[in-house]
């Protein structure tokens, strides 16, 4: 790769950013229904077919601001499947951080919540993909755990899967926010300890 391309594309990095930052603080003002592309580029200071270079439409800005806030969640899982503790504290602290952040970033406040909710409505591949290497990180943990004696000799990728099907109430946004209002639900905290006394 020569200098003129190295350069060429940082620019075209540097505008995808501005342009994704921009989004981002325009659907969290006004909300994703009420943000079209015009108030995008207006307020860039740029012209709407200038952002159509970088997105082909509203909907690809929204899947790129949806895949940037899920990486953040991502990378907060890793960090913490990495700590050198048990298995089970690992898998309690990132359920707890998944859940908070659920709570804190997305219904603390209403317009974050609707980007989610329609991207999840979608069916985006970026939805898909962050619960596959959710999964991933989960497996991983629950394959260490085995090993060291934590957990029952079972099939990890499984034992995965339904680790997260029983406490998606923790990290879906949608049951999260059913799950608040009403108090009949099982607690975080009681969610974790039955998940986890089933791996053992």
């Amino acid at each position: 790769m020569d200098d003129n391309t190295e350069i060429l594309d940082a620019a075209r990095q540097d505008n995808v950013t501005r342009i994704l930052d921009s989004a981002e603080r325009l659907f969290r003002h006004y909300g994703y229904a009420k943000t079209n592309v015009a108030d995008i580029a207006r307020d860039l200071g740029m012209s709407p077919a200038n952002i159509y270079r970088f997105f082909a439409s509203k909907t690809e800005i929204h899947q790129a601001v949806c895949g940037r806030m899920l990486e953040g969640g991502y990378q907060q899982a890793l960090e913490i499947s990495r700590r050198p503790i048990g298995a089970a504290d690992r898998l309690r602290q990132y359920l707890n951080a998944q859940h908070q952040l659920i709570v804190t970033a997305m219904m603390d406040q209403e317009k974050v919540h609707e980007m989610v909710i329609v991207a999840i409505e979608r069916d985006w591949h970026v939805i898909e993909k962050h619960i596959d290497r959710i999964h991933e990180l989960i497996e991983e943990i629950i394959r260490q755990g085995i090993a060291a004696g934590e957990f029952a000799e079972q099939d990890a990728a499984a034992a995965a899967r339904c680790f997260g099907a029983a406490t998606v109430n923790m990290c879906h946004p949608q049951m999260v926010a059913q799950c608040l209002s009403k108090p009949n639900r099982a607690m975080p905290g009681e969610l974790i300890e039955f998940a986890i006394k089933a791996l053992r």
